[in-house]
């Protein structure tokens, strides 16, 4: 187990080295692709404007780039060797929000067109394709013994996020309420193969990339899965209530169209009067105008669905916390994944 550590970086700053470190392969792998695809890809992480004027000091969060660092230097290795990790699973996220939002329909993020907006659907399809096969290739020419097993963990990842993804759809056929209604703990499931899967695959590749043994390599794994599944609880809650200067979404916006998060569906499953409204005024299954969604979101509170989210989130976190202390890793490297634990449930965008 590894002995308690001292927070000594902040999660901005763990995400702004991470980020630095990992750039220069991101940039490099992107230049590998068709212009065209390289530009909406530049686009799509916030670097550039279309037409490839750049964005003075775009770019994203960087979560993944971070894990799969940090989880190489929690095995002891240095975080160059998980770089290449790190720029496929930048890949693969950029990849799953260029169809995403297709499939959504999502017109904004990040607080401008999204990439099917600014450049047409089959062009945004196409990229992500592109992007797909980038990821796979750039960790099947890593050098050394560890490109198999890191394409290999890649591989399972994709069938996990493409299975949430489904899950996600087919729960916007289903009611909200009776017995065919979605229920919490299969919002769960759909939220660690959609979102967990990806930040497990990032941390685990570090490790992978890094050398490790099966067991440190499943146990950042699963912290990783832990975080993704209280990154989307939050982004739920943001969904609903986050500031839209903030978020670059609409208030209210998902419900607005009625998607299905876990903040509602706890909210649903509650049984009190709030909940008996909010089912009868989402079961009209048409979208919701402003006071309707307002109301809504006050209903959801009322229930205890955003409190219920918050907790859910935190638990999330313990279970990750539990991961990293239940193998020998690198006191510092676990010291900085700590850091980040708050920025999952505090995050604003």
């Amino acid at each position: 187990m590894t002995p308690p550590v001292t927070q000594q970086a902040t999660a901005s700053e763990v995400l702004a080295r991470c980020r630095a470190l990992v750039r220069p392969g991101l940039e490099l792998a992107v230049r590998q692709l068709h212009p065209w695809h390289a530009e909406i890809t530049a686009f799509s992480l916030g670097w550039d404007w279309p037409g490839g004027r750049a964005v003075p000091g775009g770019q994203g969060k960087g979560i993944r780039q971070a894990l799969a660092v940090l989880g190489a230097e929690a095995v002891g290795a240095k975080a160059q060797s998980a770089v290449r990790g790190a720029v496929a699973a930048e890949l693969i996220h950029t990849f799953s929000l260029l169809h995403d939002d297709i499939m959504d329909g999502d017109e904004t993020r990040r607080q401008r067109a999204t990439a099917w907006k600014a450049y047409g659907t089959g062009p945004a399809v196409l990229a992500g394709d592109a992007l797909f096969a980038l990821a796979v290739q750039t960790l099947a020419d890593a050098p050394g013994p560890h490109c198999v097993p890191a394409v290999r963990l890649l591989s399972s990842t994709l069938n996990d996020l493409v299975r949430g993804q489904a899950d996600d759809l087919l729960f916007e056929s289903r009611p909200w309420t009776g017995p065919d209604a979605v229920r919490p703990h299969e919002y769960r499931l759909m939220a660690e193969y959609k979102t967990g899967s990806l930040l497990g695959c990032a941390a685990g590749l570090g490790a992978v990339l890094g050398g490790a043994g099966r067991t440190a390599a499943d146990a950042l794994t699963s912290a990783g899965r832990h975080l993704g599944v209280a990154f989307q609880v939050m982004d739920d809650v943001l969904g609903i209530w986050g500031d839209p200067e903030v978020t670059g979404k609409p208030v209210h916006g998902d419900l607005r169209r009625q998607k299905k998060t876990y903040p509602v569906l706890t909210a649903l499953a509650a049984g009190d009067r709030a909940a008996l409204e909010l089912g009868a005024l989402l079961r009209t299954g048409e979208p919701l105008d402003e006071g309707a969604a307002a109301r809504a979101a006050g209903l959801v509170e009322e229930a205890g669905g955003r409190s219920a989210a918050v907790a859910e989130a935190h638990r999330h976190l313990e279970s990750a916390r539990a991961c990293l202390e239940s193998v020998a890793l690198e006191t510092e490297a676990v010291g900085e994944l700590l850091a980040l634990l708050p920025y999952f449930v505090e995050r604003t965008v």
